[in-house]
């Protein structure tokens, strides 16, 4: 790479940009819209940006990368107005700029889409859409004008090219269709810098074009987007540039021509990988699950397969496919019309997720902020919260028993925590994963369905929790790996339905 130019471009490079588009950095020999430098940022006990430089450019994507904790989150909510810097340098548009609040960041044109969206369900999409500035009818004060809000929803919706119905409730929409209607929110408060965190994460490959699609339109209009994901495959189809991130620090800021998907996870982790995926050859067993002609919808087609002691058995499919489906009547949360589960040779009821941890049957949720972890529970707390029976005597619950039991798990999987006692929220995404198996491993299960075990966590972790799912399959359990990830379900699998 040639040296870095005062706005943090690689010297000598040109933009490769292909079918992406024309960057705004490319018309008219435009400055940077915004500029932070030498941003500095500290919490108690951690450093979390240790003077990064980050440079935006109008009509252009630009992704921000790096494993978590790397200090994209909190480069982000500075630029948001949530935190404060404690040192360092904001420009825009040539002009230092002091953002002190979410609402300062608003007026200088700047707002975030969030991986959990902020809309109202019960609210129509052009209620939310106009939420923060409703219109009202001329000389009756806080009544709605109704009429002009529909219109100026519309007006936002089709210059973005979508077909949505401002009349519908945003409950009544698709995922991909409250993104969209997140990212229209933003555009009716002027937005000139859109923060996209993970926003791809419960699409599937067909509404990630859909999106795609809205942020070309974006960028067509001088809308510079920052675009934030660990789906690097996409990073490299829709951005112009990428900053990576690393222990708080800037390692690479560069247009993406210049680097290949393996030197950015190199950036990424400091390290090489040399290989993603640890699948070492398990010896296979005896047949642990049988499922024979399971219906899970009336006119639906029967499923039916075996998983063995030590085998990865993979199930692809894009989400919304109905492999969650199958997942969740496996363990006793989804309904089924009919057909039978045999574990060890024999029929089982599953009704509930009671009956079927009591027959050895554990669930990695591919939702682990909801259905995996208490949030305002400590890591202790939720890694033993599946064997309280067992810590206990008499009713009473040994303490010392749970902390030997969470600290013996904390050790086993590498997780990253000042103390067990510290809140599971407060963990990366990749940690609060291992937490969710390690609430399962102290169960002890013969079978672990595991959902969609990397989504929204970055590459370094992914590697991780690939080793454990082989040490699961190598000490003969059998394990049911469940991704819309293609290249994942085939390279962890012994075989792929």
């Amino acid at each position: 790479m040639g040296d870095k130019t005062e706005d943090g471009t690689e010297a000598g490079m040109g933009l490769d940009v292909g079918l992406r588009g024309n960057a705004g950095m490319d018309a008219g020999g435009t400055g940077p819209l915004l500029k932070m430098r030498g941003i500095c940022k500290s919490f108690p006990g951690v450093k979390a940006l240790d003077g990064v430089d980050f440079a935006l450019w109008p009509g252009e994507v630009h992704a921000l990368i790096g494993e978590n904790g790397a200090g994209k989150s909190t480069l982000i909510k500075i630029l948001a107005g949530v935190y404060r810097m404690d040192s360092g340098r904001i420009v825009i548009d040539g002009r230092p700029a002091a953002i002190a609040s979410p609402r300062q960041a608003q007026e200088l044109g700047i707002s975030v889409v969030h991986q959990e969206f902020t809309l109202v369900p019960q609210m129509t999409v052009a209620e939310n859409i106009m939420l923060s500035d409703m219109p009202s009818v001329p000389g009756l004060g806080s009544l709605v004008d109704k009429g002009a809000m529909a219109a100026e929803s519309q007006r936002i919706l089709d210059d973005l090219g979508v077909g949505i119905s401002v009349s519908a409730p945003v409950r009544s929409l698709t995922v991909a269709e409250q993104q969209i209607v997140e990212v229209a929110k933003a555009l009716s408060r002027k937005t000139r810098i859109l923060v996209m965190d993970e926003p791809t994460a419960a699409l599937s490959s067909v509404e990630v074009e859909r999106l795609f699609d809205v942020i070309r339109t974006l960028v067509s209009k001088g809308i510079a987007v920052v675009y934030i994901s660990h789906k690097l495959e996409e990073v490299f189809r829709i951005s112009h540039r990428i900053t990576v991130l690393r222990d708080g620090r800037a390692v690479a800021s560069c247009p993406i021509s210049a680097l290949t998907p393996n030197q950015v996870v190199k950036q990424m982790v400091g390290r090489e990988l040399t290989s993603m995926y640890d699948k070492r050859k398990a010896d296979v067993g005896p047949c642990v699950m049988e499922v024979r002609d399971l219906l899970l919808d009336p006119a639906g087609t029967p499923v039916s397969f075996t998983v063995h002691a030590g085998e990865i058995l993979g199930i692809a499919g894009l989400m919304g496919a109905g492999q969650i489906q199958l997942a969740r009547a496996l363990f006793g949360i989804g309904r089924t019309y009919g057909g039978e589960i045999l574990l060890r040779g024999g029929p089982v009821d599953v009704s509930s997720p009671d009956k079927a941890v009591g027959r050895g049957i554990g669930m990695v949720t591919e939702n682990r902020k909801e259905e995996g972890l208490v949030q305002l529970l400590s890591v202790s707390k939720n890694i033993t919260l599946t064997v309280l029976d067992r810590l206990s005597h008499l009713g009473v619950l040994s303490s010392w028993a749970e902390d030997a039991l969470a600290a013996s798990k904390i050790d086993e999987l590498g997780i990253k925590t000042s103390s067990p006692r510290q809140p599971v929220r407060t963990l990366s995404g990749g940690n609060q994963q291992k937490v969710v198996l390690a609430k399962w491993l102290a169960v002890d299960p013969d079978v672990m369905i595991m959902c969609e075990p990397t989504r929204g966590i970055d590459v370094g972790a992914k590697v991780e929790i690939y080793r454990l799912i082989g040490d699961m399959a190598q000490s003969g359990k059998a394990v049911l790996l469940i991704s819309s990830e293609i290249p994942e379900v085939v390279g962890m699998s012994d075989r792929v339905l």
